[in-house]
């Protein structure tokens, strides 16, 4: 019986570490990034099916890590498919042990977050904005740690 019972606990406190990514639409996405307070924001926009996407992910968990006392908040945005939402991003994120914030953006029209998040994005992924206030930055291009902590050192300024 004491072995059932650690088997289920350990099951469940395993499980409740699991993250399970939320759909967001493109003004809720806005409204979370654009907050006019002191955290910077990392946003990057990526997909399972991108090779130098997931190459990069594991570089915003350790900044997000490296920085989780300060005013920082990397945020991933799938860009997904809202369809594949269960079958291919959840249990991406749940296989990786992703522990910084993952949503998957709910939108048809492709146009409308690409220019809401910067007119310059030509709609490539990986891509990435750094905000602060009202500073921006945006970059398409798959960043190394380094790049990624100079890039978060410079706005942080």
């Amino acid at each position: 019986m004491k072995f059932i019972l650690i088997f289920i606990f350990s099951f469940f406190s395993i499980a409740s570490f699991c993250q399970r990514v939320l759909p967001v639409r493109t003004e809720e996405l806005m409204e979370r990034i654009q907050s006019k307070n002191d955290t910077i924001y990392v946003v990057n926009f990526w997909a399972t099916w991108c090779g130098p996407c997931v190459k990069e992910l594991p570089n915003f968990e350790k900044l997000q890590e490296k920085f989780k006392k300060e005013k920082l908040k990397v945020l991933l945005v799938s860009v997904d498919f809202r369809s594949l939402l269960d079958s291919k991003v959840n249990p991406f994120v749940q296989k990786r042990k992703m522990k910084t914030e993952v949503v998957l953006l709910d939108e048809k029209d492709q146009q409308k977050y690409i220019d809401q998040t910067d007119p310059s994005w030509s709609g490539a992924i990986p891509a990435t904005i750094f905000i602060k206030n009202n500073k921006r930055k945006f970059f398409e291009k798959e960043f190394s740690y380094d790049e990624l902590l100079s890039e978060y050192l410079s706005i942080k300024k």
